[in-house]
């Protein structure tokens, strides 16, 4: 079987393909464009496999997706622009490439013979929850960012062209995601990587907004899930049970690098900033049998020890935020 992975290079589309090549025998085309978040040393240890190959493109090229899709049986689509705060500052290549290119590899599908669709979309479309209770997959999608809400607009796009076209289309919604290969500008990266500098680690407002954490390998084994055995048209919440306060986590990663609360700066809280994130995991744990392994704390142990031992990839990501003076964290 033969897998196309769009934005490959990227935090959990790397760490996607890395899972496929592990544990099954496919055959991998990883269509990226290379944006400042996707890197190829995400998968140099893998460059030389015969069944990966690279394709450099953008999924709104119509061309280039309607060629590759010729060739392959399934598609995953984890290509988007991805960072709140950047989407706050320029919110043009969020609905480009979020939406249209969603748009672009659909149109090229309804005239193939692909399998089966997946889409990778963010609880972050569901909008904020209160002090209680957890999103389910039936809930209305009220978005608060320009991010969220390109994410949303192409979770609408994939429910019509499923519902129109009869496309085999599944969407996953996973929680905020930690682990190997994120990109430093994110929040538990920014922490680690900002603390072996010796630099502080700055907090929204007083750190209380709250978010459900999900180890990134506990992502991939979720989606290969919806991949096998997702039933068409549905939606899966893909979360990781860990809810903790921003604040809680940084903390905690003060603890494993043997750090005091003196290196915390509290900043001005951003525009639109959601309270708190949970996500139900009752359809896919019945359906589909997925639950979460890795608990938040074995998590934040294994990531803060990859950052540690791996400075040689975030360093030069770190000098390259510092010329553009983009310190964003989410």
């Amino acid at each position: 079987m033969r897998i196309l992975v769009t934005g490959g290079c990227g935090f959990i589309g790397s760490n996607f393909i890395h899972h496929l090549l592990k544990n099954t025998d496919n055959e991998i085309i990883n269509l990226d464009i290379l944006t400042y978040s996707g890197n190829p040393a995400n998968l140099k240890d893998i460059k030389a496999n015969k069944k990966y190959r690279f394709v450099r493109g953008r999924i709104e090229d119509k061309k280039l997706v309607t060629e590759l899709i010729k060739d392959v049986d399934h598609i995953v689509n984890f290509a988007a622009e991805s960072h709140v705060d950047r989407s706050i500052l320029d919110p043009g290549p969020f609905f480009s490439t979020n939406i249209e290119g969603t748009r672009t590899l659909l149109e090229a599908c309804r005239n193939s013979d692909i399998k089966k669709f997946v889409h990778i979309s963010t609880d972050e479309v569901y909008g904020e929850l209160g002090e209680t209770g957890k999103f389910t997959e039936n809930l209305p999608l009220l978005p608060n960012s320009p991010y969220s809400a390109s994410k949303a607009c192409a979770d609408l796009v994939i429910r019509a062209y499923e519902n129109t076209y009869g496309l085999h289309v599944a969407t996953a919604r996973p929680s905020n995601n930690y682990g190997y290969f994120q990109y430093p500008e994110k929040f538990i990266p920014l922490m680690i990587t900002n603390l072996l500098e010796g630099k502080p680690v700055p907090v929204y407002g007083e750190g209380n907004n709250i978010r459900d954490w999900i180890f990134v390998e506990d992502t991939c084994a979720g989606i290969a899930a919806i991949l096998e055995r997702g039933k068409a048209g549905e939606v899966y919440n893909v979360g990781g049970e860990s809810e903790r306060r921003n604040i809680d986590i940084v903390k905690t990663i003060l603890e494993l690098l043997e750090k005091d609360e003196s290196n915390i700066t509290f900043v001005k809280d951003r525009p639109g900033h959601d309270y708190r994130y949970a996500l139900d995991n009752t359809r896919i744990r019945k359906e589909l049998g997925w639950a979460p392994k890795i608990d938040l704390e074995a998590g934040l142990m294994k990531t803060v020890e990859w950052y540690k031992n791996n400075s040689s990839w975030w360093k030069p990501l770190k000098e390259k935020l510092a010329r553009e003076n983009k310190g964003f964290w989410s």
